[in-house]
């Protein structure tokens, strides 16, 4: 009977590494694995989050083979953003989508089987967190457990990581993007027919306790107002990912080039709207902009180990303001202005 438990175990643990790792191949593969997930269990709020978040992580890579950055960045810096943002997008799918699949397998089976995460190289905490939430189950305890989990997760995977604190962290690049708000993590809905969003910008993406922060904020953002998350859900099932911002923003952004990349850049934006005759911005899919990486297994370690990160499965009860869209349109001017005054530099 033991033996027969332990083959059935290794079994389940084998068929969600061979599934985590068929759908972890690019960030479209992963943001749409999140969204199916969720539209199955709605409960697990985390996963729709996930799917939400990765969408933004998508746009910022194609971000840099787009109009403005391109132009901004060299191709080695370009590499290195893309290396970093596709890591981080990696990793925390390989960690975490193994949770939600034994979740479902648990469920399936009608009893926890959580004892199995440990097999999976999931730290201690989340193996606590689930249990505990298996007779009663807390969306808002188990989503901000895993926006912990995953922030701690990275955090010297990638973010404290020596390649890339030196080719991304300490770049002028990267903290000129913190500096002019460049990093906007937009929730996309549609209303009376027009394409609206909310948010939050990101600072100092380098803090963990920012991060984590950050995290909570977008879910309160996403799930303190149950019609407007249907909308979101609703654009969200309604408008297949590619990694093109044209997804979202079709007047303002374009799949293709509408003028040649070559000639000197003219501004487009003004007051959120393109100005007249102006082209719009190319926004690639992702599939042109990047090929599919191979990745090196995650490092070993569990990160848990002070016990205060409790605190922040604390609800502040707080509402949030998603108000954003003059600040992202702001920053695109502000991104073409500085376009423009690199492109007069070289010429002089």
């Amino acid at each position: 009977m033991k033996d027969t438990l332990l083959l059935e175990e290794e079994k389940i643990i084998s068929l969600i590494k061979e599934k985590t790792a068929s759908l972890n191949v690019n960030n479209i593969t992963r943001t749409k694995a999140y969204l199916d997930f969720y539209i199955k269990h709605p409960t697990i709020h985390w996963s729709f989050l996930a799917h939400m978040v990765s969408r933004n992580a998508g746009w910022n890579m194609t971000d840099l083979k787009g109009e403005l950055l391109r132009r901004m960045l060299s191709e080695k810096e370009q590499e290195a953003f893309f290396s970093f943002m596709e890591r981080a997008n990696w990793l925390i799918f390989q960690d975490a989508f193994p949770q939600l699949l034994l979740y479902e397998e648990s469920l399936r089976k009608g009893k926890p089987l959580y004892h199995l995460l440990h097999s999976l190289k999931v730290s201690t905490f989340m193996e606590t967190i689930w249990n505990q939430l298996w007779e009663r189950h807390d969306p808002y305890i188990l989503t901000t457990a895993l926006i912990v989990n995953e922030q701690n997760y990275i955090e010297d995977r990638v973010v404290n990581n020596p390649y890339y604190q030196k080719q991304v962290i300490h770049t002028m690049e990267f903290k000129l993007q913190d500096f002019f708000s460049f990093n906007h993590i937009l929730f996309p809905y549609t209303k009376s027919g027009i394409v609206h969003f909310t948010g939050q910008t990101v600072h100092l993406f380098d803090e963990l306790n920012e991060r984590i922060l950050l995290g909570k904020r977008l879910y309160t953002l996403l799930f303190q107002n149950a019609s407007w998350l249907r909308q979101v859900v609703h654009w969200a099932v309604n408008n297949e990912h590619t990694g093109s911002r044209k997804d979202y923003w079709p007047h303002i952004f374009s799949q293709l080039y509408e003028n040649n990349p070559s000639l000197p850049y003219q501004l487009k934006l003004s007051n959120g709207k393109l100005r007249t005759g102006a082209s719009k911005f190319y926004s690639p899919v992702l599939q042109y902009a990047w090929n599919n990486r191979m990745h090196v297994a995650s490092e070993d370690g569990d990160w848990y180990g002070e016990p205060t990160v409790i605190d922040y499965l604390l609800d502040d009860k707080k509402k949030v303001d998603g108000e954003i869209k003059k600040e992202y349109c702001h920053s695109l001017e502000k991104l073409e202005l500085a376009v423009v005054a690199k492109s007069m530099l070289l010429l002089e």
